[in-house]
């Protein structure tokens, strides 16, 4: 049998507005709505013909094909509905208006309260995790695989995630919003209609109830555990970035998907080293003779132990540089340097024999500090003063 004109079929004229269609459309669907006319297959099936009118003249572009094409139009493309039954036009609207055409239309109306809804679709998110980890300046230069013990919902082994003592087949249409998550509420004043739309009481939005809760779970579909979760940590990483592991933090309810776990990376304390971007500072302590007579030093690094050559006459505050010894840039890979300060050890007691041999040094020039001349003493105003009074 051939197709009838669209516009035929919803009762419009060619040049209708959307909302005249809309209006038209919302008559008919109420006349002959499957909900108020059970068994009647004639109704069944112009509902589903003025169904599909709407659908093309209320799309633009569909619309634009279809009055310069005809039915032949809307062979053309891979958009196009071709409803063979009820259930193919619910989840066809379903997409278009983000829940159902019909709260939209008829307040509450949509799929049959005895229809299956698989849950795992519909399950609620997990929570995110938020970890701390701390991590030394050695394990920040070479990097480093852990294994942390995370607290968190895990999915229930007994129901598999979903729930129910009995599988999926425990769910159902939630018979309050008839599986639409939501709740309309008209109210009708001197102003026109207005409609209110809620989450669904008895289901929280999810659009289905659970009749047979799992024993272990309650119904939850996960239970709290502990997890060991792997996490490898690239080198150069610094304290404020953060690593997201995907699916690693809090199961969902009822087969939902699970959480994140997010690492916050905490730098430890060094014992002798202080962090400057991707250097390092070490304070160095050596004697008064090998910063006069200089020689080879052992100093500490990230890597290990390494020999540093202090040059004679090394003067205390001098900063030496040992190159690529810092840490790694995370995403270049070149490493900073180490910085060496060199200092004078000072020590707080001598032997008596020390303090003769320092006595003697302190008497020589190549050791104190240049003492000013004594004529130097008398180049000065005080000096020229003093000789204009002398006898």
């Amino acid at each position: 049998m051939p197709k009838r004109d669209y516009y035929e079929v919803l009762g419009v004229s060619r040049s209708a507005t959307l909302d005249e269609i809309k209006s038209a459309y919302r008559k008919l669907a109420m006349q002959y709505h499957p909900d108020r006319n059970p068994g009647n297959k004639e109704a069944e099936e112009k509902f589903k013909e003025i169904t599909e009118a709407y659908e093309v003249l209320s799309d633009e572009e569909k619309r634009r094909r279809y009055d310069q094409y005809g039915h032949a139009g809307m062979r053309v493309g891979q958009d196009f509905h071709q409803y063979t039954s009820m259930d193919d036009i619910f989840r066809a609207f379903s997409d278009i208006f983000g829940g159902s055409l019909f709260e939209e239309f008829f307040g509450g109306m949509g799929p049959r309260a005895t229809s299956y809804r698989p849950p795992q679709s519909q399950g609620e998110r997990g929570g995110d995790l938020r970890v701390r980890l701390g991590l030394t300046l050695e394990e920040i230069a070479h990097g480093v695989e852990k294994t942390l013990k995370v607290r968190r919902y895990m999915p229930c082994s007994t129901c598999r995630g979903s729930g129910s003592a009995r599988g999926n087949g425990g769910y159902a249409y939630c018979t309050t919003c008839n599986g639409t998550g939501q709740v309309s509420h008209v109210s009708r004043t001197a102003f026109g209609q207005f409609v209110n739309i809620t989450t669904c009481p008895s289901c929280g939005g999810s659009g289905y109830t659970l009749h047979d809760p799992c024993p272990a779970c309650g119904g939850e579909g996960r239970i709290m555990g502990e997890d060991n979760v792997r996490v490898s940590l690239p080198p150069g990483i610094t304290s404020d970035r953060y690593l997201t592991l995907r699916g690693k933090g809090h199961a969902g309810r009822r087969g939902g998907p699970a959480g994140d776990l997010i690492i916050e990376i905490e730098e430890k304390e060094h014992p002798y080293f202080r962090r400057e971007g991707n250097n390092v500072l070490y304070n160095l302590l050596i004697s008064f003779p090998d910063a006069v007579l200089g020689g080879e030093v052992e100093v500490p690094t990230l890597d290990g132990t390494a020999l540093l050559t202090i040059k004679p006459g090394t003067q205390p505050g001098t900063i030496l540089r040992m190159r690529g010894k810092g840490l790694p840039d995370m995403d270049t890979h070149i490493r900073g340097d180490q910085l060496v300060v060199v200092n004078i050890y000072v020590p707080s007691k001598v032997s008596s024999h020390e303090r003769e041999l320092l006595r003697q040094l302190a008497s020589s020039e190549s050791i104190a500090p240049k003492k000013r001349r004594k004529e130097n003493k008398d180049t000065g105003f005080f000096g020229k003063f003093r000789s204009s009074f002398s006898l």
